[in-house]
């Protein structure tokens, strides 16, 4: 899932296949084509077998429609 953060950068979800552990990493847009690209390693067990979990994108704006 990609939503943003309080200071408007990118937040991407991520899920370790071995442990099922969810987690999230803040880049900004810049990044994301440098970063997207590296192996990623689970926070709770260092598995590399991590994959992009793909969810719906909630955006909140100010105006009420």
């Amino acid at each position: 899932m990609v939503t943003l953060g309080g200071d408007g950068m990118p937040t991407y979800e991520f899920r370790c296949e071995k442990c099922k552990k969810v987690f999230e990493e803040i880049w900004s847009l810049e990044e994301y084509d440098k970063r997207i690209k590296e192996k990623r390693k689970c926070p709770r067990c260092g598995s590399t077998r991590v994959v992009r979990s793909l969810s719906v994108v909630q955006v909140k704006t100010s105006k009420k429609s």
